[in-house]
């Protein structure tokens, strides 16, 4: 049988504000949720600077070894929004305006008894051959262009952006997942979850410890692209840390 194709995605994450700690990032939690049930699994996350040169390099790396490359941040009206003009770059090709997209945001500010100032224009530029992405949110789109998606930084924009995309991309079959806990230090049992990994193939177990109380556990997670699979690993697991004298706690911990 042939090897399941698994689709991949990476994310670049731009914003000095990111990387200052001023602002907290939430998107790449949402992204990674959403991309999953696309079945495209979110393999790697970078974090770069309001830097074109950082973003020309992290987008040309990241999409040369993905099938897909999504960025946050960095599309809107003021100088240091430089997404746009970085992305041309690393594509090359040069940054016009979207006719479709100043259309859109003339509707929208007009809505709001506003003009279109050469600022909000900045949010219409594009690289050339381009298309939107829809935002019911500020108006302002997003971007894709070849197997780059350009989102908004704000995560209830990225939200809605990404609700516009569902069902839009390739994927392969999402990845199921299903936890269990135990009030075990996960050195305990490393040998017992690498043995069980090994005698499941096409499984993966993972191992997230916690303390509380004094006192240590850990959850952990068992995922594959096949629910029976997932199932069974599952019993396995826990009859494995039964007879090992733990009790495992079904959902986890």
């Amino acid at each position: 049988m042939a090897p399941m194709r698994i689709w991949t995605a990476a994310l670049a994450v731009i914003g000095d504000e990111i990387l200052s700690g001023r602002t907290q990032d939430r998107n790449v939690a949402q992204i990674a949720a959403w991309l999953n049930v696309q079945g495209i699994r979110l393999v790697e996350v970078r974090i770069v600077g309001d830097q074109t040169a950082a973003i020309v390099e992290a987008v040309n790396d990241l999409r040369a070894r993905n099938d897909y490359v999504f960025t946050t941040g960095g599309i809107g009206p003021t100088h240091d929004d430089i997404t746009v003009d970085a992305i041309a770059a690393a594509l090359g090709v040069p940054v016009v305006h979207h006719p479709q997209a100043l259309a859109i945001l003339e509707r929208h500010y007009a809505r709001r008894g506003e003009q279109l100032t050469e600022a909000r224009k900045r949010m219409a530029r594009v690289p050339e051959g381009a298309a939107l992405i829809e935002n019911r949110m500020s108006g302002a789109p997003g971007i894709r262009i070849g197997n780059i998606f350009v989102m908004a930084g704000v995560p209830h924009i990225t939200a809605g952006m990404l609700d516009a995309l569902t069902g839009t991309l390739e994927g392969g079959t999402p990845l199921i997942s299903r936890t269990i806990g135990c009030w075990v230090a996960e050195s305990e049992v490393a040998d017992l979850l690498r043995s069980t990994e090994h005698d499941h193939a096409g499984v993966v177990i993972g191992s997230y410890p916690f303390f509380r109380d004094g006192t240590g556990g850990a959850n952990f997670v068992v995922r594959a692209t096949d629910a029976a699979l997932v199932d069974t690993c599952l019993a396995d697991l826990a009859a494995r840390l039964v007879t090992a004298g733990y009790t495992p706690v079904d959902g986890g911990i």
